[in-house]
């Protein structure tokens, strides 16, 4: 989530809507959405697809684990999830990108699933700007020296942070919910009560009980906010249970909270990443070609696109996701981010 706007959610779409979603791409994809189970008998349970196998590599700080998928050659697109979410937010979106011949990175963030810190010394920090050095620091693991970013959430902020800092790294971006780069200045601003009420969980985070809360019961916590932030949508337990699976990262906890602590100025960055900070205090304009999404039904606390319209200074539309689509777009509806991330890759 982002201060003073931002959050994270859910999905899901059957093999069906994949082939409809292949079909709106209109850049000529193969049916790979017709699954294994569909001549399986009619009660047969068909496994969840899953983003495996999974692939490492040192990158800064970090063991990153992720997921590849398209040809090695092709233009990269780097997928970034948000909290409490995990890679299999794309979990639908990956394949229809890696069957229009991009190549496909999904990396889990610091304090998710398989991803490790090379050195236990190393500050658990949740900032903003370091979670955009991260994804720096494996582009240049991989040798990837421009790539579109797509993101939502903690993974939209990220983006927006990459194309504003290093838009010489980016492409492109997609952002759901638009611009979300904060301050800790901006976040000292109080909001209209109901507004304050939407963010409950970042002043539950700023005492030892909520940090124990969250240790304790993160799952259910994190299922509460996937159903908060996407009403309307008909969440199943194995779909959650899925991407819960991440949040057992043993830094998950310590990174999650600190995010949420140093926002409201209640815990200290590191002094290191102080200058990239006072750069985005300052809210500077992307110029890269950008693509903001919103969901209709989106329960989670985001700005309204008119507000963050002019945040962009280079090629720039805003689509808005119909039917009930929540906070989690990508995985709600895979089909209209991949169609935005196709479009603005190709612009």
């Amino acid at each position: 989530m982002s201060a003073p706007f931002q959050l994270p959610r859910r999905s899901f779409l059957g093999t069906a809507a994949l082939g409809v979603a292949a079909a709106q791409l209109a850049v000529g994809l193969p049916a790979f959405a017709q699954s294994s189970g569909a001549s399986a008998p009619k009660n047969a349970q068909v496994p969840l697809r899953r983003l495996e196998p999974l692939k490492s590599i040192d990158a800064g700080s970090l063991n990153v684990g992720y997921y590849e998928a398209g040809p090695a050659t092709g233009e990269p697109v780097i997928l970034l999830h948000g909290w409490p979410y995990d890679i299999h937010m794309f979990v639908d979106v990956a394949p229809l990108l890696a069957a229009a011949g991009f190549r496909v990175i999904v990396p889990y963030l610091r304090g998710y699933g398989s991803t490790r810190f090379l050195s236990a010394d190393t500050a658990r920090n949740g900032q903003q700007s370091v979670v955009a050095v991260d994804i720096i620091a494996l582009m240049d693991a991989l040798k990837i020296k421009t790539a579109t970013v797509a993101g939502c959430d903690w993974g939209a902020r990220t983006a927006c942070i990459m194309a504003a800092l290093w838009p010489e790294r980016v492409k492109a971006l997609v952002s759901v919910s638009g611009y979300l780069i904060g301050s800790q200045e901006a976040g000292k601003t109080p909001l209209p009560p109901a507004a304050e009420l939407q963010w409950w969980y970042q002043y539950y985070f700023a005492t030892e009980r909520g940090r124990a809360g969250y240790e304790k019961n993160r799952h259910d916590f994190a299922k509460l906010i996937w159903q908060t932030a996407s009403p309307k949508w008909a969440l199943d337990d194995a779909t959650f249970d899925r991407s819960a699976a991440a949040l057992d990262n043993p830094d998950h906890v310590v990174i999650t909270v600190h995010n949420y602590r140093w926002r409201l100025g209640l815990a200290e960055g590191e002094a290191r990443y102080q200058p990239l900070e006072d750069r985005l205090a300052k809210a500077p304009v992307i110029g890269v070609p950008t693509i903001t999404l919103e969901g209709d039904a989106n329960g989670a606390p985001h700005p309204e696109p008119a507000a963050y319209a002019k945040k962009f200074s280079g090629p720039y539309e805003h689509r808005t996701a119909t039917g009930g689509i929540g906070h989690n777009l990508p995985q709600e509806a895979p089909e209209v981010f991949a169609k935005a991330v196709v479009d603005v890759a190709r612009r």
